[in-house]
This record gives structure tokens, C-alpha cells and sequence, in this order.
């Protein structure tokens, strides 16, 4: 029985790294920012407010596709960029790994928006930050079709979860790690 439950796993793990590696890894940068510049669309379609919220920001992280699966062993990775100023300045990756409770696989776009200048500009300096240990992140839980323009910007940094496809049981961004790209 236990045989059979770590196979599994490690299958559920290889084909995630085989299906990151195939769409994820290494994509030039015109690929991710065209495809960033789709998500932030989808993403004033999905969040009322969404538009005028980025507008105000200091800088965001565009994460257009994150996938995430788990069978207790669990991982999620994607590629992304940040901006300042509506403009490209750096390219990242984030990925976590974990045990525990989880199941199912998910495939959605992330923004993370830094609200005050000085958590844009530790996480700029940084090498390899991670959520919940070099900066907090609250996971904003508005749906679709909510207005966030009450929103009250006393948080440093907001992350902000939509275009889910698939289901999967655990958010959670704590101990996810951003990793400037060389693009």
C-alpha cells in the first residue's frame, strides 16, 4: 500500500515537472509579456476595480500562468514579470514545494502588487524572496465581478488569484519562492 501511494506521487510529480518544463520553462520574454499583458486584460474583465488598483501600485508581478498539482506531495511553478510603471523591468519565476493534505492540479494567473515603496524595493533587491519570510503577502479573496476599490491599502503587498482552470484543495503563497530570471 505504501509502495503503490509513493508511486503515485512520483508520477503525479513527473508528469508536473514534464508538463512545466513543456510550457513554462525558458520562455523568452516577448512570449511572457504578451502573455502577461493577456492576464492583466483578464484581469480587469474579472476584478471591478482591478484597472484603477494596478493604476496606483507601485510595482506588480505578472504571473499569467502558475500550475500547480499535488497528491500530498505537491509543487507549483510559473514564469512572470514585474512592472513598474506599466513598463517591463525584470523577469521571475515562482515555485513552491510542500507536503500535507492536498489534491488535484490547477492552472491559474497570479498578480502580486506592491503597495509601498519600500517593499518594492526589498523585494527588487533581493535574491531569491520568499513570501512570508522576507515580506508578507495578503491573498486578497474578492470574486469575480467584485469591486476592490474599497480597498484599503494598508497591506505592503496584495496578491490577487484568478483564472482558475482545474481544482485544487490549499492556497497558499507562504513560503513561495520569487526568483529573478536572467531575460
Amino acid at each position: 500500500m505504501r509502495t503503490h501511494f509513493l508511486r503515485s506521487a512520483l508520477l503525479l510529480l513527473l508528469l508536473l515537472s514534464a508538463s512545466l518544463h513543456a510550457e513554462f520553462i525558458n520562455q523568452p520574454k516577448e512570449v511572457i509579456d504578451a502573455n502577461a499583458d493577456a492576464a492583466i486584460q483578464h484581469f480587469y474583465k474579472e476584478v471591478k476595480g482591478g484597472k484603477d488598483f494596478l493604476s496606483k501600485v507601485k510595482g506588480y508581478l505578472v504571473f499569467p500562468s502558475v500550475v500547480k498539482a499535488g497528491f500530498v506531495v505537491g509543487g507549483k511553478y510559473g514564469e512572470g514579470v514585474l512592472r513598474v510603471n506599466g513598463k517591463s523591468v525584470a523577469y521571475y519565476s515562482i515555485a513552491a514545494g510542500s507536503v500535507g493534505f492536498q489534491l488535484g492540479a490547477q492552472k491559474a494567473s497570479y498578480i502580486i502588487a506592491f503597495v509601498s515603496q519600500d517593499a518594492l524595493d526589498k523585494f527588487i533587491r533581493s535574491n531569491g524572496w520568499e513570501a512570508g519570510v522576507d515580506g508578507a503577502i495578503t491573498v486578497a479573496k474578492w470574486g469575480v465581478g467584485t469591486d476592490i476599490s474599497t480597498i484599503s491599502y494598508q497591506n505592503p503587498i496584495y496578491a490577487f488569484v484568478f483564472g482558475e482552470k482545474g481544482l485544487m484543495y490549499n492556497l497558499n503563497l507562504e513560503g513561495t519562492k520569487f526568483t529573478k530570471l536572467n531575460r
